[in-house]
């Protein structure tokens, strides 16, 4: 009969397991900044492991592959569109104050870059959208997961009377072309074209 304390974790070995989570996250937020600058297919183990003066080998026992390191950085790269864009704009009031917060730090996103290459979601979704496969889908479903969260809050204003009269699935989708455009434009030095995307975005707002 085993032993059943074989089967509780012990201090050294919750240890190691938080050493290794920690270090799963930091190379997969370092690949998510080579990948807003580079693409995904940039991110290799062979080139975090220079960057980082991490062995092949390591980074491999921690990811596996190429694909599984690539999905980390979509990963990490979700988690920070959500902790500067959604979860500080959740403390603003349901409805229009809301929808506001969630743009003006969206735009914030994209002229303050958290990323060296601009808004990773941008990035990897011009890059994946013809590319079949795990990373593809990984991508497509945070956007869609986001598009379908702002609707939401954008059907909340509805319900206090304000953006009357506008299609949510359509403002949204405007809303996220629009800003997409002067994530594209900031990253081309094009500071007049974000301009004009702040003024489409206050304007499509003000409605």
């Amino acid at each position: 009969m085993s032993d059943p304390s074989s089967a509780v974790a012990t201090p050294s070995s919750d240890q190691r397991l938080a050493k290794g989570a920690r270090s799963r996250a930091s190379i997969a937020r370092h690949a998510a900044d080579v990948a807003s600058v580079e693409g995904l297919n940039g991110v290799t183990i062979g080139r975090l492991a220079t960057d980082l003066g991490i062995s092949k080998s390591g980074i491999a026992t921690l990811f596996g592959s190429k694909e599984s390191l690539q999905l980390a950085a979509v990963k990490a790269g979700r988690e920070v569109f959500v902790a500067q864009i959604i979860t500080p704009s959740l403390s603003e009031p349901r409805g229009l104050p809301r929808v506001r917060a969630l743009v003006d730090r969206w735009f914030a996103h994209v002229t303050e870059p958290v990323f060296p290459g601009g808004c990773f979601r941008t990035a990897a979704l011009t890059e994946f959208d013809s590319k079949p496969g795990p990373v593809r889908d990984a991508l497509a479903a945070d956007h869609d997961a986001w598009l379908t969260f702002l609707t939401k809050e954008i059907r909340k204003a509805q319900d206090q009377g304000a953006l009357t009269g506008l299609d949510p699935d359509a403002l949204a989708f405007e809303l996220d072309a629009v800003i997409s455009a002067a994530n594209t434009a900031r990253q081309l030095g094009e500071d007049t074209k974000v301009a004009m995307a702040q003024s489409i975005v206050a304007r499509l707002l003000a409605s």
